[in-house]
């Protein structure tokens, strides 16, 4: 069923299509590697925040920053330390969800957390190239933010965005979801080491962006409209692969088919004006997929199957402990979701 899209939606939509197919083709001209970084940072940026200004703008690039910072030290410090190095990615994760709940720069949190978590993913087995991730994030942050500055020059909203924020939490509610994402996010982190899932970052990710309601009722509803959208997202991947056959070695018509399912997904994601719902599940899905798993030498079709059962897999078992972990906070005033 088609819905009509208001007018600075329609500008938005074009924004986050030409914004994704920016940072590919630079990514993919310039021989960079970590390409998903360029496809999803504005996906990110465009699609998470209905507006964009100049305090987004300088959230966004010290979120690179920070993550990038982090990251570093995590290598060069903890690495050879699994223990205490685990102890250090669970403080990190808890004050990112911290401040998500008690500061005013939820758009350098959130984004910073995501990369961080597709930092630890690649870094954990390919550690000795800790710099080139590095600066590739800071690089692929600035790029997204200069692209942001041009499109909302050449499309600038018609109408001034209306927007009120939320109810700030109560003291016990910002404790109770500190440690429920924390928690959360650390055991995700622990899981895909230990059992070695290098080649499952869809999963991981998928497993963060559900713990943004950062309520466990909220990352039910959200974990069900992950897997939709990234059912989508594989499936429509799968439709362009096919539609190009055997010229996926053609960097003109490569370009033209991310554009085209980003414009589909990111369609989805605005008319559904739910946030990180199905839409936006399937939207990271086609960055993802694009940005770190399609090469002239190497399709997505395995990497799209392979995609959707490990982010259902990996959502069920982040689902499971949640319901525990909630449990047991409520029991504590201090740390009760309902206080």
């Amino acid at each position: 069923m088609f819905i009509e899209m208001q007018a600075n939606e329609k500008r938005r939509l074009l924004r986050i299509a030409f914004g994704t197919t920016i940072g590919f083709a630079v990514c993919k001209l310039m021989d960079w590697p970590y390409g998903v970084f360029f496809t999803v940072f504005p996906m990110l940026l465009l699609g998470m925040v209905p507006t964009f200004n100049r305090t987004l703008a300088i959230e966004f690039i010290v979120g690179g920053f920070i993550s990038a910072a982090e990251m570093w030290i995590l290598q060069t410090i903890f690495k050879p330390y699994p223990t205490a190095m685990w102890f250090v990615v669970l403080f990190i994760f808890g004050y990112h969800f911290r401040f998500m709940l008690t500061t005013r720069y939820f758009l350098m949190w959130a984004s910073g957390l995501i990369t961080l978590s597709t930092l630890l993913n690649f870094g954990s087995y390919d550690a000795s190239q800790a710099t080139d991730m590095v600066v590739t994030t800071v690089l692929a942050a600035i790029i997204s933010v200069a692209s942001a500055y041009l499109l909302y020059w050449l499309l600038p909203d018609l109408e001034p965005f209306q927007g009120a924020p939320p109810a700030p939490p109560t003291a016990a509610q910002v404790n109770h979801r500190t440690i429920l994402g924390a928690l959360l996010a650390t055991a995700s982190f622990t899981v895909f080491q230990v059992f070695d899932l290098r080649d499952s970052l869809s999963a991981q990710v998928a497993t963060m962006l559900i713990l943004f309601p950062m309520t466990y009722q909220g990352s039910i509803a959200s974990a069900k409209k992950r897997s939709k959208g990234v059912a989508y997202g594989c499936g429509l991947a799968l439709v362009a692969q096919v539609l190009m056959y055997t010229l996926i070695g053609n960097f003109f018509l490569v370009c033209i088919s991310l554009f085209i399912t980003v414009m589909i997904t990111a369609y989805f994601h605005l008319v559904e004006r739910s946030g990180s719902g199905i839409g936006f599940g399937a939207l990271t899905t086609i960055g993802i997929l694009y940005g770190q798993y399609l090469t002239p030498h190497n399709d997505i079709f395995y990497s799209a199957i392979y995609r959707f059962s490990s982010v259902v897999v990996a959502m069920f078992l982040v689902l499971m402990l949640a319901y525990i972990i909630d449990y047991a906070l409520n029991k504590f005033e201090a740390t009760s979701n309902y206080a």
